[in-house]
C-alpha cells in the first residue's frame, strides 16, 4: 500500500474526534483528512478531500446514520463508510447497511481492531462488531419465528397451544367441538406450516416463541 487510506471523522463530540485522530494517525498507512461535527458540515466539506473512508457516528445533532450514509453515497459513491457508535441494535444497523454502510462498529473498539477494520473497508470489505453480529441474528432468528406463527389461523395456534400442554387429539376435539379427525387435519396442516414432523418439535416452537415474546 503506497498511498495512505484517506479518512474523515465525523462526531459532534470534538474529545472523541481528537482522540481518533491520535489513535488512527499513529499508524503510517493512515491519514486524517478531515473532520466535521454534524452533517451539514460534513457535506459542505467532504469533498475537499474526498476522504476513501467515512468514520460517522449514528447520532448527529442534525441528522443520523441513515441520513448521513444516503447523503454521503449520493456524493462520493465510491467512498466507504463505517458507523462507528454507541448503539448496537439490530434495526439500525439493518437501516444503515441498507442505506450504504460499510460497517459497523461499537465505539468500545479497540485501537488496533479500529484500524485493521477500516483497512478491510478500504481493500472491499464489510465488517461488523461481533456483537452486533449476535444482535442481528437474534433479530432475524425472531422474525422468522413470528413468520412462521403468523402463518397459523386462530383455531390453528388454539391447537397448538394445546399440543404444547399435552392434550389428545381427544381432549382438543372435546375442548374445542370438533370430530378427532378435524383435529388430525389441524395438526398435519401446522406441522407442515412450521416444518416440524411430530408434537414434541411444535410444542417445543410454541414454548420458545412464548420465551421470545
Amino acid at each position: 500500500m503506497t498511498d495512505k487510506i484517506k479518512v474523515f471523522l465525523v462526531d459532534d463530540h470534538s474529545i472523541v474526534r481528537s482522540g481518533l485522530k491520535l489513535i488512527l494517525e499513529l499508524d503510517k498507512r493512515i491519514e486524517v483528512c478531515g473532520e466535521a461535527k454534524n452533517l451539514q458540515e460534513t457535506l459542505d466539506t467532504i469533498g475537499e478531500c474526498k476522504p476513501d473512508v467515512v468514520l460517522l457516528d449514528f447520532k448527529l445533532p442534525d441528522g443520523d446514520g441513515v441520513n448521513g450514509c444516503l447523503a454521503i453515497k449520493s456524493r462520493l459513491p465510491q467512498t466507504k463508510i463505517i458507523i462507528l457508535t454507541a448503539y448496537s441494535q439490530a434495526h439500525l444497523v439493518m437501516e444503515t447497511i441498507r442505506a450504504g454502510a460499510d460497517g459497523y462498529l461499537l465505539k468500545n473498539v479497540k485501537g488496533e481492531e479500529l484500524i485493521d477494520n477500516i483497512i478491510k473497508v478500504y481493500q472491499g470489505d464489510s465488517i461488523l462488531d461481533s456483537a452486533v453480529t449476535e444482535s442481528i441474528l437474534a433479530n432475524i432468528k425472531t422474525s422468522m419465528e413470528k413468520q412462521k406463527s403468523d402463518k397459523l389461523t386462530n383455531k390453528e395456534v388454539e391447537i397448538l397451544k394445546m399440543i404444547s400442554i399435552g392434550m389428545s387429539n381427544k381432549e382438543i376435539a372435546r375442548d374445542m367441538a370438533i370430530s378427532e379427525k378435524t383435529v388430525r387435519n389441524y395438526i398435519s396442516n401446522i406441522f407442515r406450516k412450521l416444518n416440524v414432523s411430530n408434537r414434541t418439535e411444535a410444542a417445543s416452537y410454541w414454548l420458545r416463541k412464548q420465551t421470545l415474546e
